[in-house]
């Protein structure tokens, strides 16, 4: 009788442990869902915002390439001022030798009617070079402020780029939030690997930022402050457990473990030096282990 009321007492007991785990699980997977939904929320944030920096990359691209192509014609046009001046130059001062030349040798037979038509030729001769001279600089003056229109453009344009890339920081630090609280509410299970692919979303776009910030003026209004955004960014990243190593201008070698995706002559570079010039993707290491190998492309002194 006694071993059938232990039974009883045994069954019962594993029955409201049983009953125990479930209601935990449960639990967990009810505050996990907030969690969820709130990650597919910012997920398709993103995407809108991907897709207007995408087109302001766009603009950007387009205002560096006409003022590229408008410095050459200026250029261009530069030198064959200049090449004309010198030529007028040399045909006004062996006009005016050969004019004195002449004027000496028939002086005296010369009537005041004939005298006054060399000084009217003369005088052309010198109007001309007066006009010439004030029609280029007016010429010059007007490209000078078309550049500077340009300029003003490409700034109006980095200056968009600035504060959509605030805004992305801020939906980054939520996401960074986000994954602190993942990390805190997931049970630990040493025999299975975390989840890294929110961490490495996050990697991704701070790269994406900084390779932008790269590319612009340093004196656009906002990107101090943007920089300093991004660096925190950095340091909340390093708190969860996560790096990423600074390859930017850094040193190439080839015992380095990332994948070299092309190689650009670059002659303003030593000859022979290779100089990482763009992380296409960066290295993320957690917990001191890669686990997301970077993709460069490399400068390389001609």
């Amino acid at each position: 009788m006694k071993r059938i009321i232990v039974s009883i007492f045994i069954l019962a007991s594993i029955n409201a442990f049983a009953q125990t785990e479930t209601l935990t699980k449960e639990d967990l997977a009810k505050d996990l869902q907030p969690l969820k939904i709130s990650i597919q929320t910012l997920e398709k944030e993103n995407v809108r915002l991907k897709s207007e920096i995408y087109n302001l990359n766009t603009k950007l691209s387009n205002a560096n390439k006409s003022i590229d192509s408008l410095r050459t014609l200026t250029h261009e046009n530069s030198s064959a001022i200049t090449q004309t001046a010198n030529q007028l130059g040399i045909q006004i001062t062996t006009t005016e030798q050969t004019a004195n030349k002449k004027i000496d040798e028939v002086g005296q037979s010369l009537s005041t009617n004939s005298l006054y038509g060399i000084i009217g030729v003369l005088s052309a001769i010198l109007l001309s070079s007066l006009l010439y001279w004030l029609l280029s600089k007016r010429q010059k003056t007007d490209k000078t402020e078309v550049v500077e229109q340009l300029q003003n453009t490409k700034s109006s344009i980095e200056e968009s780029l600035v504060k959509e890339f605030g805004k992305q920081t801020n939906l980054i630090e939520s996401e960074l939030q986000l994954l602190a609280q993942q990390k805190s509410a997931s049970p630990v299970n040493v025999n299975s690997d975390p989840d890294h692919s929110l961490a490495l979303k996050v990697a991704s776009e701070i790269n994406l930022i900084e390779r932008n910030i790269n590319l612009m003026d340093k004196g656009t209004k906002g990107l101090k402050q943007l920089e300093r955004s991004v660096g925190k960014l950095k340091d909340n990243l390093s708190a969860n457990g996560y790096e990423m190593p600074e390859l930017l201008g850094k040193q190439y070698h080839q015992g380095m473990k990332v994948i070299v995706t092309s190689s650009v002559p670059d002659e303003n570079l030593e000859k022979g030096s290779e100089i990482i010039t763009k992380v296409l993707i960066p290295q993320v290491n957690f917990s001191d282990k890669p686990i997301q190998t970077a993709q460069i492309e490399v400068s390389v002194g001609m």
